[in-house]
């Protein structure tokens, strides 16, 4: 009896493992806080069970796209709901999404939807400066420009996350092909010669400047809300509004089916619900305050985070962008230190 026992108890635990495993898992960059509640209510919707991995603070989307990578061979992970668009087309160049037409990415911009249909950006944050109004009462010196981190006057009162990670390292690399080599070396050179603080995230620079320890730096829209919502002397410019400049960054959130997942039809229920319009509207709402990429939707509460439309916005080569993103994250390693 033991062998049929011993038999019987296997298969036991091998169905308990399969039922265990049913269902899709979604990795999650965006902020925990912000998209851990929206995901529940999802999964409690759709009756699914939902398993979810976050991103940290330390790692910032880079530690979920190299485990995808890792994973390749055996996917683990059905959606990759991510909070900067470039690491996202990175994986769709790298062949790891499966391409799924929503219905509900149809109202979606078409430069925010690639043309494969592997991804579909919605909800986005602006890379914006952060200016603490008690160092800064005067509107009229407040600074207005990227330029503004190389600018003599601002030497020492002025910071940045180091490019290594997070938007940071999208912004910079994207900048790069916008301003062209040599320009940008002479801006990089800049930050050391006028004394930028580089730091560790976009979270460090916010709390730099909400603290009085920096004049301005800069952020992302989230990161300046939660300053603002809880009640510190903290403003918000968008940069490169003059005649001829490049405009302000905007980065938005994606979604991706990733190809071999488990339960692909779970899977993509889940992505139409995320990329539904009132997903953007709730995530607007939200403390992080993210911006709709559609019109129409109701944007965040706070009239310093603008809409879509109403400010120039920074052309950036997205699919150049990813391609760039290792041999920049790789070069500004070296130059920027841990």
């Amino acid at each position: 009896m033991r062998p049929t026992t011993s038999l019987a108890l296997l298969l036991l635990a091998a169905c308990s493992a399969d039922a265990a495993s049913s269902g899709p898992t979604i990795y999650v960059a965006l902020d925990q806080q912000f998209s851990e509640p929206v995901l529940n209510a999802f999964a409690a919707e759709l009756q699914i069970d939902l398993r979810q991995r976050h991103d940290t603070e330390g790692a910032k989307t880079v530690g979920l796209v190299s485990m995808l990578l890792e994973e390749r061979d055996r996917p683990r992970c059905s959606v990759f709901w991510n909070n900067e668009l470039a690491h996202t087309v990175r994986l769709a160049q790298a062949g790891l999404l499966e391409p799924y037409d929503s219905p509900s990415a149809r109202d979606v911009p078409a430069p925010w939807r690639d043309p494969q249909h592997r991804w579909t950006a919605f909800a986005a944050r602006a890379r914006i400066l952060i200016v603490n109004t008690e160092l800064l009462p005067d509107r009229a010196t407040w600074p207005t420009s990227y330029a503004d981190l190389v600018d003599p006057r601002w030497k020492g009162r002025c910071g940045i996350a180091k490019p290594r990670t997070g938007t940071t390292l999208t912004h910079f690399t994207a900048l790069r092909q916008v301003l062209g080599e040599e320009a940008f070396a002479r801006f990089l050179d800049g930050l050391f010669a006028n004394d930028v603080k580089l730091l560790a995230s976009n979270g460090a620079t916010m709390r730099e400047v909400r603290d009085g320890k920096l004049a301005w730096a800069f952020t992302d829209t989230d990161d300046y809300h939660v300053a603002r919502q809880n009640g510190f002397p903290v403003a918000c410019v968008f940069p490169d509004q003059h005649e001829g400049g490049i405009g302000t960054m905007l980065i938005p959130n994606s979604v991706a089916l990733i190809k071999g997942g488990p339960d692909p039809v779970h899977a993509r229920r889940l992505v139409d619900r995320i990329l539904a319009r009132e997903t953007e509207a709730l995530l607007a709402a939200a403390a992080g305050a993210q911006i709709p990429l559609r019109p129409g939707v109701q944007g965040p509460a706070d009239p310093a985070i603008r809409p879509v439309g109403s400010f120039r916005a920074m052309a950036w080569d997205v699919d150049w962008t990813a391609a760039n993103l290792g041999r920049c994250a790789q070069e500004w390693d070296r130059r920027f230190g841990p």
